[in-house]
């Protein structure tokens, strides 16, 4: 379904689970329509929400939940765990936190002066909270 299909009282067609990668890491202000339309679905709909990285609407540096947010039962972020998703004023909107390995090699990290433990020794995927 396109973005143009969806007027204001609009509801997302039925579904067991939604998924949620409207909006990346680099929030700036409050989302916009048509994305704020696709929140307020999203929340509407009576399912589970998984968000990829973030919940579209918080802001992962500020740590500032913004209106409309993605109110996510569980968040699956990549590599390492945002500052914004630890806050306990965005745990309505993260739900359940986990971490996926995407291979980012020790370098990087080193290079950004980051020390890194190997996470994921065990497995691809930690249950953070």
């Amino acid at each position: 379904m396109g973005l143009s299909a969806l007027g204001p009282e609009s509801h997302l067609p039925p579904a067991d689970l939604l998924i949620d990668a409207l909006i990346g890491y680099s929030l700036t202000g409050a989302p916009r329509q048509p994305i704020s339309r696709l929140i307020d679905a999203a929340n509407a709909a009576g399912v589970p929400i998984l968000a990829l990285d973030m919940p579209s609407g918080l802001d992962g540096d500020r740590r500032v939940r913004q209106d409309p947010c993605i109110s996510a039962a569980s968040t699956l972020t990549l590599a390492l765990p945002k500052i914004g998703l630890l806050q306990r004023s965005a745990m309505a909107a993260v739900g359940e936190l986990f971490l996926a390995d995407i291979s980012v090699p020790a370098v990087v990290y080193d290079r950004i002066g980051l020390r890194v433990a190997d996470i994921f020794a065990r497995d691809d995927v930690v249950a953070l909270r």
